[in-house]
This record gives C-alpha cells, structure tokens and sequence, in this order.
C-alpha cells in the first residue's frame, strides 16, 4: 500500500523502505532497507542501504549518513555522490555500533559529512 501523499511534504517510512539508490551517473547501487532515527531529536540520520545477495539472502546493510541522500522525483529514487565502492569501503558494521560515538565519527568522517549532533 503506498501512503505517499503528493501534495504533501511527507512520506510514510513503510514507502522509504525499499526505495532505490542511485549514485551520480543514476547507476543503482542499493536500497533503502530501514532508516535510524535519533530518538531525542526525532531526526533521521541514517538510512541503512542493503546491496548484493540473492533472493534475500547474502545481502550487506551499510548506514549511511542522510545528509548524504536527496531525493529525485523523476528517478523515485534517492541520489547520492557516494559510490558503492565508497559504500564497501565504509567502517566496519554491526548490531553494537550504535552504541559508539566513535564509529559515528569515522563514518561521517569516511562520508565527508558533519555529525548530526553537532548540527
């Protein structure tokens, strides 16, 4: 069920989910598989990508900055100057990574981009 509302400035996450992205020769290089919100702020700050696998499995998820992410109607897609390569090469993830900063840190450094919490 799609619950975009194109008259409206909001999306529904169930419809970012699963949304494509592109890097900046529109070459497809993901998919948003789930987004992390900041819970004090109610901020997203990171949509987390899945590539590769098959059929569901094998897939990989790398978080990726939103400010890295901007969204083109014409492609229904999310455009980003980050390659996959840039996305492969990113810092190591796992569950436990969001508890810290310092993870935090060396993505946004791996990604060009400021932190969240010193916007």
């Amino acid at each position: 069920m799609n619950t975009a509302h194109p008259n409206h400035s909001f999306i529904s996450s169930e419809d970012v989910e699963g949304t494509g992205v592109y890097d900046q020769n529109r070459n497809h290089i993901g998919d948003v598989d789930h987004m992390m919100i900041d819970k004090i702020s109610g901020r997203v700050v990171y949509a987390v990508i899945s590539f590769g696998g098959f059929l569901g499995l094998g897939h990989s998820h790398y978080p990726l900055p939103w400010a890295k992410l901007s969204y083109d109607t014409k492609l229904g897609g999310f455009l980003t100057d980050v390659s996959e390569k840039q996305l492969r090469d990113s810092p190591a993830f796992s569950d436990d990574s969001w508890e810290s900063r310092d993870w935090e840190k060396n993505v946004h450094n791996h990604y060009n981009v400021p932190t969240y919490w010193g916007m």
